[in-house]
């Protein structure tokens, strides 16, 4: 049995994608993590200006997620960040207890 891990996610979808593409995604990747891991919680921080340009875009669309699983899962919810169109940037770090 793996032991499992806190982790926290952000990532930013691209807020030119309106309101429908952005809720799409965001349900994409809830319904991923929910699947393969313990979901804590979801924050959306909405709309916010990048602290830089990514692709000529200077807003995105923040979520924060919280969730428990094994060691594996974020290494593939970082792939399918990675190849899915409308995510700008994320991040999945571990939580410390």
């Amino acid at each position: 049995m793996e032991k499992k891990a806190m982790y926290e996610c952000l990532y930013i979808v691209d807020s030119s994608l309106g309101e429908d593409g952005i809720r799409s995604l965001i349900e994409k990747f809830g319904a991923l993590i929910e699947a393969n891991a313990a979901v804590d919680s979801v924050n959306e921080w909405g709309n916010r200006r990048l602290a830089y340009p990514i692709n000529d875009l200077t807003e995105g669309y923040y979520v924060l997620v919280k969730f428990e699983s094994a060691p594996d899962f974020p290494a593939e919810l970082d792939r399918n960040f990675n190849i899915t169109d409308g995510i700008l940037r994320s991040l999945i770090t571990r939580v410390e207890e």
